[in-house]
């Protein structure tokens, strides 16, 4: 089946009350990883680029491994989506090159660092809204900013700094029209997250479950939300890496979320670990190795094993067959009667 729509997924995962993990990736073996994780559990999948990965693959390349993804793996329903948009003009480039699904981060300027006003993001997310829906494509937008960088994308800080508005995200969905919402609740990019065990005090659960009661119909997003667990840091450091003690973000706090609205749940860091520690450990048992295939391929099932404990967790797993995908063109019809009837 050709790629689908994010709002169809996350439309179905609210009915079922789960979450869908959307995964980032860089290269062929990543989206292999999901897939086989997919098949696996019977989930449907939600792969991510940002625009570092979309500048790293080169686009094409990566836009292509996504069609392959879909003759190969014809029975998943399979969402490629752009994380972190900076501006306008990413998401419609993302839009044109065939992403089903755009992130709109207005919360901060196109520099990607520096926090904006509501109004600016507001006018923006409002922009690729108009510019998505016509084409059938999910827009997620994002109000308050989470902290740390990945990908050169992030407000730095512990994410605390700058924690969304329960009454502001009332309003910017309203004013925007958005699919999904993105919500800062003390989360935050890359593996450096938290220098003990977070809590729901420490990540600001309790913002989360407001938000949802005053947007009930919303679909939330949770970025910053890999769990970074100890045994894949332990690998590392067992082969010679150096990484520091760091805890990530429960998936028992993940589970909470979920059950209170939060359908879209953004990891990365976890999968790069499990990759570098597979890696490491052949470089350091067989240091005579130089087969690319002879690391890529135990990296490449470290993360499906990953990938597929969280999509369990999440509970997607069981779900890539309960519905059939709505064509983007019937995608861009239902988004046009939506707004007649607003």
């Amino acid at each position: 089946m050709p790629l689908v729509s994010m709002r169809q997924l996350l439309d179905e995962a609210a009915k079922g009350g789960y979450g869908v993990g959307a995964f980032n990736v860089n290269d062929m073996e990543q989206i292999q990883a999901i897939m086989e994780a997919a098949t696996e559990t019977q989930s449907p999948v939600i792969v991510q680029a940002s625009r570092g990965a979309r500048a790293y693959s080169q686009d094409r390349f990566l836009y292509h491994l996504m069609i392959a993804a879909t003759e190969v793996y014809p029975d998943l329903p399979i969402v490629l989506h752009q994380d972190h948009g900076n501006s306008v003009a990413t998401c419609k480039s993302a839009i044109d090159m065939g992403f089903t699904s755009v992130m709109m981060d207005g919360s901060l300027m196109e520099d990607g660092k520096t926090p904006s006003s509501f109004e600016y993001n507001v006018k923006v997310t409002r922009e690729v809204v108009e510019l998505a829906h016509a084409k059938g494509v999910t827009v997620e937008g994002e109000i308050g900013c989470l902290g740390g960088i990945e990908d050169g994308h992030g407000a730095g800080g512990s994410g605390l700094e700058h924690l969304t508005d329960p009454d502001q995200a009332v309003e910017f969905v309203k004013q925007t029209g958005v699919d999904a919402l993105a919500i800062a609740i003390g989360t935050s990019h890359g593996a450096y997250k938290f220098s003990s065990k977070p809590t729901g005090a420490t990540l600001k659960m309790e913002r989360l479950i407001e938000i949802h009661n005053k947007l009930p119909n919303v679909h939330l997003v949770m970025h910053g939300s890999s769990s970074v667990p100890k045994d894949l840091q332990d690998i590392i450091n067992q082969y010679g890496g150096k990484l520091k003690p760091t805890w990530g973000v429960p998936v028992e706090e993940i589970q909470l979320g979920i059950r209170n609205g939060v359908r879209k749940i953004n990891v990365d860091t976890d999968n790069r670990l499990a990759m570098t520690g597979a890696i490491r450990k052949v470089f350091a048992e067989k240091p005579e190795e130089f087969d690319l295939r002879a690391y890529m391929k135990p990296a490449r099932e470290a993360m499906k094993k990953v990938v597929a404990l969280r999509m369990t967790q999440f509970g997607q797993a069981g779900h890539s067959k309960d519905y059939k995908p709505i064509p983007m063109a019937d995608m861009a019809a239902q988004y046009k009667k939506e707004a007649v009837a607003v």
